[in-house]
């Protein structure tokens, strides 16, 4: 049975056997040892293509009205947050209440217009774009998958997923992170329970404790199996973290407060994904009652507890959070009562060292073909910020990384002084 270090760090430790001295699993168990920066980055992917203009409402644009008749949510029930560079009023969707909090305490960037050229409005394609900072999405790494590479050997933990499958974006040559949906079932299982299972993690420990100077590549894979056990207790302490205050009962809220317990419980993962869906508004979006208000409810719930827990916990100078969602969405509602895939849309950055505020322009949404702020016969948001220049902004000066280096170019903006 061929084993691959994703496979076994993804389903937990099921059993070992002589498939665990795999050279595949070696080779890349060799460079999983201690190491790591002071700073974490959770990246939260909004899956579906999120309407932006849901979110960050050009409250005042006459057209805003007209081209989404039963989708534009009126004036006064807008969170007013001022006004953008080009001098038009915005505010968030009413549930983002919390978010609206944070913004107003100067800790949350809110990014317009965030893209890149020629989408294709593939959700697929998108997201290879975004996870890889390739434009054809064809490059086989992610780009913080190269980034962790360019680290060097990293603990096993050091960066985290915690959906089912493993994200593009932290796709490596070398360095696997595992995906940890649930702490709980990240353990060492056993056919047998009791006291026998528990003589057979004894069994594998003092197998990994026994490390054979004569014959080297026996040591290193027990040494590896020790590292594993290890790994699994670091993870469990996870499952016994109590937060400062209670997370909502949903997916997303247990992701965040799973991310939460690594960074307080310090058990050494730096860099986590977290994935929330729903975002494919076709039809019966309903933006005030219903599917897109509930959505936004997941959001501003999850998020801003996860905040307010780390700010409890003295953790959120050293934690910068970035949401993004693979494209935004069109201008004009459709019949079916929903928004189909658009072009550009926002990005919101919070906590670290973020100096909020709005970053970018809003568009214009007259539906002309020559309006600057539109394509597509005008027909959705025009890219006014590349997403690449979001990702060396991070890159440099959150991560200490050569964003150059890892994203192929030069794309800092000056324009994003978000980090400072």
């Amino acid at each position: 049975m061929q084993v691959s270090r994703r496979n076994f760090m993804k389903g937990g430790m099921a059993t070992f056997t002589v498939s665990f001295l795999a050279p595949a699993l070696m080779q890349k168990m060799a460079h999983a040892q201690a190491g790591g920066i002071d700073r974490n980055l959770v990246v939260i992917y909004l899956d579906g293509g999120a309407d932006g203009l849901s979110m960050v409402i050009p409250y005042t644009d006459p057209y805003y009205t007209l081209r989404r008749p039963t989708l534009s949510i009126p004036a006064a029930e807008v969170l007013q947050i001022g006004t953008d560079a080009s001098g038009k009023p915005l505010g968030l969707h009413p549930r983002l209440v919390g978010l609206r909090g944070i913004y107003e305490g100067g800790n949350l960037a809110i990014l317009q217009r965030v893209g890149y050229p020629n989408s294709t409005r593939s959700h697929f394609h998108g997201l290879d774009v975004w996870s890889t900072a390739d434009l054809e999405g064809d490059a086989r790494f992610g780009w913080l998958g190269r980034y962790l590479d360019s680290l060097g050997p990293l603990d096993p933990l050091y960066a985290v997923n915690t959906a089912g499958t493993l994200p593009r974006t932290l796709l490596a040559p070398i360095y696997q992170p595992p995906s940890i949906p649930n702490v709980s079932a990240y353990s060492f299982r056993s056919a047998n329970g009791g006291s026998e299972g528990a003589l057979e993690r004894t069994f594998a420990e003092a197998i990994g404790s026994h490390l054979p100077v004569e014959r080297p590549h026996l040591a290193f894979a027990q040494r590896c199996m020790a590292d594993a056990l290890a790994t699994v207790d670091r993870v469990q302490t996870v499952g016994t973290y109590t937060a400062s205050v209670p997370y909502p009962d949903t997916g997303f809220g247990r992701a965040l407060q799973m991310v939460a317990g690594s960074i307080v419980k310090n058990v050494g993962t730096k860099l986590f994904f977290v994935r929330t869906g729903g975002f494919d508004t076709h039809a019966q979006q309903q933006t005030r009652q219903g599917n897109f208000f509930n959505l936004m409810a997941n959001l501003d719930d999850g998020i801003t507890t996860f905040y307010q827990d780390l700010t409890n916990q003295g953790k959120i100078g050293e934690t910068l959070i970035m949401e993004f969602s693979e494209f935004g969405r069109r201008v004009n509602e459709n019949a079916s009562g929903g928004t189909d895939h658009g072009a550009a849309s926002n990005v919101l950055v919070l906590g670290g060292t973020v100096s909020g505020g709005l970053f970018g322009t809003a568009p214009d949404l007259t539906p002309a073909p020559d309006n600057p702020t539109l394509e597509s016969r005008g027909n959705d948001v025009r890219f006014e910020t590349d997403f690449r220049a979001v990702y060396a902004a991070v890159a440099e000066q959150w991560l200490g990384a050569d964003a150059t280096a890892l994203l192929g170019g030069s794309y800092r903006d000056p324009r994003l002084t978000f980090l400072g």
